[in-house]
């Protein structure tokens, strides 16, 4: 039970609650005799109830109080209040590794940074014989200085007693009070097999740590405790530069080597991990041709094009300075030997007024490029600068003054200079100057339309088609606005139009596109998304997916739409490391997040699912895709309640009388799918505005038992061509249906073989 502010344990006040867990409360409290602030733990009632645990406990908890190192939360005192035992910690402000990590991207720079500050405080509880046993991003503490600190050393392991006292089984792990079923995830081999444990443990969870830094996802995954464990003894883990490529070489050895099953091979003390991340430190801090050693070649060079200011007396003029930042985006994509980060990530810090070095970090780049545009008339004055992130130093800056005809000039220059200046390399097929000339109409046209375009909703959608279309009446071989207006009828298809009124004519200009300008990257995307999600053709989706991501390596959505495609293929490790690159190109960008976390869904992982669900609801809290899929993920995780929820939040307008609010209790299965029956009215409206579709109708069935029904809506999908049919071979929602020969033919029909 919660305690209440004011209540004394000891000499301690309690002031407020900070969190709970498996392992406890936590609270904020005052010690009253030093008058300091401490953060107090609440054992739970199975440890505090066995005198034998409780006492083997104390015994424990003495010798780690006695650890004193900066990397490691300090333990003040235990004790027992009316049969309530406690902790008494040093109090700390910041977040959780596991928190730090649900919010953002890590640079390389902070996982070296963290994994150091973590491998320190081990050495230290190592050389008094403590072994941790709970390496885990929940128990390293992140504080608001960047420092991590080690959490929950008071429930570690002392020095061995004897072989039966070091022998600690996976079920035990499993089954004891206190310890979360997920930390299975982090367990070294020899501690699922119960073997006598030793430091080398706490090293392999560090790796795993390590490992999920890096990627976003664990080393080893099972649907069952029994599928995970076979992975950890007999499966290696997918290559970490694979998911991640900016990692560098050496600090996948580092991983791999932690991450050794046979702990003779893996590092055999925390200093000797140290030493190499140290090492790795070092050398990317010098720069390329420092001293050789374990760090492999240096780091991709890393760039965001931020939104130029527009200091035109005509705020109009807004699209043509956006455009111009968006077209240096455009060029610099094609640079194989950088990362661009995507115009979405990049423009969210518009009008923000924040430091470069805080934009830098937030996106995970090393450079900046920002400018303005003033236009008067024919003339236009561009000014341009780069600048260093990590401390805002100046590399280059340029001021342009030209006329109108001369704007496709100005974005040369400013990228050849960017490539000079990042010693970035071009292949020898690249040319960063080769275009055709457009007409200057044409080109403001096109870049209205993109403006209007990346608003994001049907009017935007409409009004930039409108502009494009004009684009290409002014300039009939301007392929890019062809290109862009073949998205246009994509998002259509997609969003808001029946399939068949769009895909077919998106392909059309894609293909138009191809035949005017076969080096763009662009028509591909566009022809693929087609594909995709109308004509079920995955053979010539990979295709077009592949070469444009060799036209244009930073192309986020191409990367997002390839894990989207290479899941359906029954490639997950291939969809993981898309997901994570398209993450790394467009960290802000609404259907990239979104997407992440429908990897988890596909995965069964409903937890993580849902807490990327959430973390989108924060970079945009008015869409109806978060409630969505939060609708789906809290249904499949058994949380009735919040998936109705949900539900409701999909169409309030439509709502009458919340059918929660006249439950009393949680909601069991059938009493959900009663209240969900209930919404029918609701259910049509959001079918009209195209917000459900016919294969959630199927779903809804399924859960009801009706099979007949489900596979009459999922025929119904079929002939309608619904874009998101094609999820019934991943959805867990269609698991009762997979046993039915009529599944297996539908998969067929869409060329999805089973």
């Amino acid at each position: 039970m919660s305690l209440a502010a004011g209540r004394r344990l000891g000499p301690y006040e309690v002031l407020s609650q900070i969190g709970a867990g498996g392992m406890g409360e936590v609270y904020r409290a005052r010690d009253t005799r030093l008058d300091r602030s401490v953060a107090i733990k609440v054992l739970p009632a199975e440890l505090s109830n066995d005198p034998h645990r409780r006492a083997r406990f104390e015994r424990e908890a003495r010798v780690v109080a006695a650890l004193s190192h900066p990397h490691i939360c300090t333990l003040y005192d235990v004790g027992e209040q009316d049969g309530t035992a406690f902790l008494v910690m040093e109090l700390l402000e910041g977040q959780t590794l596991k928190q730090l990590m649900s919010r953002r991207r890590l640079g390389v720079g902070e996982m070296i940074a963290i994994a150091l500050d973590a491998a320190d405080g081990l050495e230290s509880a190592h050389a008094r014989g403590i072994i941790h046993r709970d390496v885990k991003p929940a128990n390293i503490f992140i504080t608001r200085r960047g420092q991590a600190k080690i959490l929950d050393f008071g429930l570690a392991k002392a020095a061995p007693e004897g072989p039966a006292a070091a022998t600690r089984t996976a079920r035990d792990l499993l089954t004891d009070a206190g310890t979360a079923v997920g930390t299975v995830a982090y367990m070294s081999p020899e501690q699922a097999l119960g073997q006598n444990l030793d430091a080398r443990t706490d090293l392999f969870s560090l790796g795993v740590v390590l490992y999920e830094m890096a990627t976003g996802d664990l080393p080893f995954r099972g649907d069952t405790s029994a599928a995970l464990f076979d992975r950890l003894l007999h499966q290696a883990p997918t290559s970490l530069t694979r998911l991640n490529p900016d990692v560098p070489e050496a600090l996948a050895r580092i991983v791999d080597k932690a991450l050794e099953k046979d702990r003779d091979v893996r590092y055999q003390s925390a200093r000797e991990m140290s030493v190499d991340l140290q090492r790795l430190k070092r050398e990317r801090q010098s720069g390329p041709g420092a001293a050789s050693g374990i760090a492999g070649p240096p780091r991709t060079p890393s760039l965001a094009v931020l939104p130029f200011a527009n200091l035109s007396a005509d705020k109009e003029n807004e699209y043509f300075s956006d455009g111009l930042a968006e077209d240096i985006i455009d060029a610099l994509t094609q640079v194989p030997g950088l990362r661009v980060m995507a115009r979405t990530s990049a423009f969210a810090f518009r009008g923000k007024d924040q430091d470069v070095r805080e934009v830098g970090a937030r996106l995970n780049v090393e450079h900046i490029l920002e400018g303005s545009v003033r236009r008067a008339g024919n003339r236009v004055r561009v000014t341009a600068q780069l600048v260093k992130s990590s401390d805002g130093y100046h590399l280059w800056s340029q001021r342009f003054d030209r006329d109108m005809t001369d704007i496709f000039a100005i974005q040369d220059e400013i990228s050849q200079a960017i490539v000079q200046k990042l010693r970035v390399r071009l292949a020898e097929d690249r040319d960063l100057t080769r275009r055709r000339a457009v007409d200057p109409d044409a080109f403001q046209l096109y870049l209205k339309g993109q403006y209007y375009w990346n608003k994001t909703t049907l009017e935007g959608v409409l009004k930039g088609m409108e502009c494009f279309q004009q684009a290409i009446d002014k300039d009939p071989s301007y392929a890019l606005a062809y290109s862009w207006l073949s998205h246009c009828y994509s998002m259509l298809g997609v969003n808001y139009r029946p399939p068949h009124e769009t895909f077919p004519k998106g392909k059309a200009l894609a293909l138009r596109a191809l035949e005017l300008d076969s080096a763009i990257a662009e028509p591909h995307v566009s022809i693929a998304a087609g594909q995709i999600f109308y004509d079920w053709d995955w053979a010539g989706a990979g295709y077009h997916l592949d070469r444009a991501i060799a036209l244009s390596p930073s192309y986020a959505f191409a990367h997002n739409l390839k894990a989207y495609h290479s899941e359906l293929m029954g490639r997950p490790d291939e969809a993981m490391s898309e997901i994570t690159r398209a993450q790394e190109l467009d960290p802000l960008a609404l259907v990239v997040n979104l997407d992440v976390g429908v990897r988890h869904y596909f995965a069964r992982r409903y937890d993580r699912a849902i807490e990327q669900f959430q973390g989108v609801r924060e970079i945009e809290p008015n869409t109806a895709l978060v409630p969505y899929f939060l609708w789906l993920a809290c249904e499949q995780q058994g949380d009735y309640g919040r998936a109705l929820a949900e539900l409701q939040r999909l169409s309030p307008a439509a709502a009458g009388p919340e059918t929660g609010s006249r439950r009393q209790g949680p909601l069991t299965r059938e009493s959900y799918m009663a209240a969900v029956w209930e919404e029918r009215p609701r259910l049509q409206e959001l079918r009209d505005r195209r917000i459900i579709s016919a294969g959630d109708v199927a779903a809804i069935h399924t859960s009801l038992g009706e099979t007949d029904l489900a596979f009459e809506w999922l025929e119904k999908a079929y002939q309608d061509r619904e874009s998101r049919l094609p999820w019934i071979k991943l959805d867990p929602r269609f698991d009762a249906l997979r046993v039915d020969a009529r599944f297996e033919g539908l998969l067929r029909r869409m060329n999805l073989h089973p």
